[in-house]
């Protein structure tokens, strides 16, 4: 258990890192974006050859690929009910009531999105852990950790909140998402191996579609035209860690 609470804290470190420099720089939005698509690039080499690979190796076709498609369905059920949960903000943004109003709440929808897709990857980071240490999942969590949670802080930042509440909210934030590796380390440890090849595939399956629905469009919309360049190098330096 020891293994999920270090691979926990440094997955979330990047949380705590990228808050700290967006409460004291701005970057370019194109640097956030190349960070996102080498973040992309790295998570899909660790989902192919570390989780949905041993899923398949476990349970065969049938349980990981019903795992995988339950996984992403439950992310997008629940991506949906947060889009929704947020509307009213991005409706008195696009209308553009006040200054203040446009404003308001573009740092807390950011910190709803990062749990909400960090949640399902440190899941699978700690249920990856029962069958050994995954140093490629780990650097994919962290380089997509490390550019969400510094536009995050610049958006509160620019809401007028102190750094102080910036920086709190966003240490609660890692701590959650360090105790979702033990979580996922602890329950798939007492799994069957038919039932563990589900868990991985289901993980795998969450992750994938935050991917496809947040991290690459965000990639593609503020990374050209580094971006493809940049997940060709996630990628490589994924399977490079996974060999």
């Amino acid at each position: 258990m020891i293994d999920a609470v270090l691979y926990g804290l440094a997955a979330s470190s990047a949380l705590v890192i990228g808050a700290f420099v967006g409460t004291r720089w701005n970057p370019p939005r194109q640097v956030t974006g190349v960070l996102l698509a080498f973040a992309s690039g790295a998570l899909i080499s660790a989902l192919a050859f570390e989780l949905f690979e041993e899923a398949f190796h476990l349970g065969g076709a049938w349980r990981s690929g019903a795992g995988l498609l339950a996984g992403a369905a439950v992310f997008v059920t629940v991506d949906s009910l947060l889009d929704k949960h947020v509307a009213g903000d991005a409706g008195a943004h696009q209308r553009e009531v006040t200054a203040d109003a446009a404003r308001t709440g573009v740092g807390w929808a950011l910190l709803a999105a990062v749990t909400l897709d960090g949640v399902p990857e440190n899941l699978a980071l700690g249920v990856s852990l029962v069958e050994g240490a995954s140093v490629t999942l780990l650097v994919a969590i962290f380089f997509s950790n490390l550019p969400e949670s510094l536009v995050g802080a610049v958006a509160m930042r620019n809401e007028e909140r102190s750094t102080r509440e910036v920086m709190a909210v966003w240490l609660l934030c890692a701590a959650l998402l360090a105790v979702a590796v033990v979580v996922g380390r602890a329950v798939a440890g007492e799994l069957s191996d038919s039932v563990l090849a589900i868990a991985l595939a289901f993980a795998g399956g969450a992750v994938l579609a935050s991917l496809a629905d947040t991290l690459m469009p965000e990639a593609f919309e503020h990374g050209r035209p580094l971006n493809a360049f940049a997940t060709a190098g996630g990628f490589f330096l994924s399977f490079v860690l996974a060999a």
